[in-house]
């Protein structure tokens, strides 16, 4: 991590004119490049010999995730959904095995119930288990009215971001040995709506529910598996300017006036999974540039 100065000046800020994208984006075309920590990202040995599953892997949050968790000792799994993230996804998987750690790539879909399973066989029979399974992929694109959100994508957005969470989550749970952690990505969104973003944002109230609720079933069985949330405010990641329209003043309406770099949200990831975080289960920890989450 970069040296503690003022939180608004250690990365860039709007306005931004980076070149629009078609979904799911690319990290080669991001202007300025985001950081995920390839050159500052310092483990030490808190997750050694773990093995974690990662969706949305290739790029941003997943990829900087993917990162430490490696330079924290761990084995990643990295699901990703199509041939034009195959370049992130395999400098991902490089970054990983440079840290002298196992890197599985699995792309597909993981609307289908069917991709899930296979992503948690797959870990199941390359890794023997599974410790922490990292819920981060999601779809949005920004519409400015209700009567511009096509009914297709309305049920894709609730496909990926939530039912793709139920599917990962019902495969793995008999993997996860008592101590594991599930963590989800929800957004500030869920808390303080966007005007662009109806669906995406009804979907990540639904995921605060879903974790918490899930935290209270799988304790209450005994399963000895906690469940949390990182909630990222906006984040400097491919998904935007592949689906957002507002992308020049992309962190702007955060008090420290610009995005989250993916850096800065790994870390949130870590605690949420490591033993220092023994006690916590059900929450959701914002990591949103100041953005208000009561």
């Amino acid at each position: 991590m970069k040296e503690q100065l003022d939180p608004k000046k250690l990365y860039p800020a709007p306005p931004f004119n980076t070149p629009e994208q078609i979904y799911p984006g690319t990290e080669d075309k991001m202007v300025p490049k985001a950081d995920h920590g390839e050159d500052s990202y310092i483990g030490y040995g808190r997750f050694t010999d773990k093995k974690v599953i990662i969706t949305g892997g290739d790029s941003g949050i997943g990829r900087a995730v993917a990162i430490a968790f490696a330079r924290e000792g761990a084995d990643v799994l990295i699901s990703y959904l199509a041939d034009a993230e195959d370049k992130d996804a395999e400098e991902t998987a490089e970054y990983v095995r440079r840290a002298g750690r196992q890197a599985i790539l699995m792309k597909g879909d993981i609307t289908n119930e069917k991709q899930c399973k296979a992503i948690v066989d797959k870990a199941v029979k390359e890794f023997g288990q599974i410790d922490v399974l990292i819920n981060n992929a999601a779809f949005h694109i920004s519409r400015e009215k209700i009567e511009d959100i096509p009914t297709e994508e309305w049920n894709r957005t609730f496909e990926t971001n939530v039912n793709a969470i139920f599917y990962l989550c019902k495969a793995a749970v008999p993997h996860m040995p008592k101590g594991s952690s599930i963590i989800n990505t929800t957004s500030v969104v869920a808390f303080d709506p966007s005007e662009d973003l109806l669906p995406y944002s009804a979907t990540k109230s639904a995921v605060i529910n879903f974790t918490s609720n899930l935290s209270q079933i799988l304790l209450k069985q005994g399963k000895g598996i906690r469940v949390n949330a990182v909630a990222p405010g906006p984040v400097w990641t491919p998904l935007i300017p592949a689906t957002k329209f507002n992308v020049e003043t992309f962190g702007q309406n955060t008090a420290m006036e610009r995005p989250g770099q993916p850096v800065e949200l790994a870390p949130a990831f870590l605690f949420l999974a490591s033993a220092d975080a023994s006690f916590i289960s059900g929450a959701v920890l914002p990591v949103t540039g100041g953005r208000i989450t009561i």
